[in-house]
């Protein structure tokens, strides 16, 4: 097993990428947080991925900041204290939120601050029956950031958004799916088939299309429905030229199951 603490799997289409601290709960220190991003990057580009699975190794899903490296880095910095949020963190979520091709959280583990931020990114969260979400940033005294303010008060409203990161505690994964953090919830020994068989059907799917639905819905949740409606029409246009979309045509037609490739 390799000491990276990034791994990248690729196999019949989907691109499993795994954070690989385990003895560190998973967190996030300067290096993984670099090569998360050179990952996430590169799956983005290569055509041969159609699906993504994020996840973690050991007990955790991702613990967030690695504080012990942050308190050091606070004790010796010169410049902006935080600005591995604009350096690391952003790009990361946006490489995320904007990837083309559906995206998959198993969340093997418990995923707090910066880690549940990672989790909601995704557009799917497979949660084992023993994880849950921390939204721990008050109790470090910070703001929330990689996109936190964004996603979770979209899953769960404003208000219980706000609960959530006043009172940090762990949601487990039963409340989780209550309140829309968790698409399901399986046992823990069950994830990782489950997450397979998950991301097989979507990587399996028309990926362009599947993309630009993801784009749609996220325009559409702060845009006026003029402004939805014109952004739907040029969707139409793109997924409308895809070679997928000739294809499940004419096997409507026939009566056939399409093939998608993805184009």
């Amino acid at each position: 097993m390799t000491d990276a603490p990034v791994l990248l799997d690729v196999t019949d289409g989907v691109a499993t990428v795994t954070l690989h601290r385990p003895e560190a709960m998973n967190s996030l220190d300067v290096a993984t947080k670099v090569l998360l991003l050179e990952t996430l990057r590169q799956v983005a580009d290569l055509d041969s991925v159609r699906c993504v699975v994020l996840t973690g190794s050991g007990r955790a899903f991702c613990t967030g900041q690695d504080l012990k490296e942050h308190i050091g880095l606070l004790r010796s910095s010169t410049g902006p204290r935080l600005s591995t949020v604009e350096e690391h963190y952003n790009p990361i979520v946006t490489a995320l939120v904007e990837m083309p091709k559906p995206t998959v959280a198993a969340v093997n583990g418990v995923a707090a601050g910066a880690g549940a931020s990672l989790a909601l990114a995704c557009d799917l969260r497979l949660v084992a029956d023993t994880a849950g979400f921390n939204f721990a940033f008050a109790n470090v005294a910070l703001s929330c950031d990689t996109g936190m303010s964004w996603t979770l008060q979209r899953i769960v409203g404003r208000a219980r958004a706000l609960e959530l990161l006043y009172f940090p505690r762990t949601v487990g994964a039963e409340e989780s799916a209550s309140l829309g953090l968790a698409t399901t919830v399986v046992a823990p020994d069950d994830l990782v088939a489950e997450t397979a068989a998950l991301a097989a059907r979507l990587a399996a799917g028309p990926t362009v299309a599947l993309a630009s639905i993801r784009e749609a819905v996220t325009f559409a949740g702060d845009h006026p429905f003029s402004e939805a409606l014109a952004t739907e029409a040029r969707l139409m246009n793109r997924t409308g030229a895809t070679a997928d979309h000739e294809a499940a045509v004419a096997a409507f037609v026939a009566k056939q199951k399409p093939v998608f490739e993805g184009r």
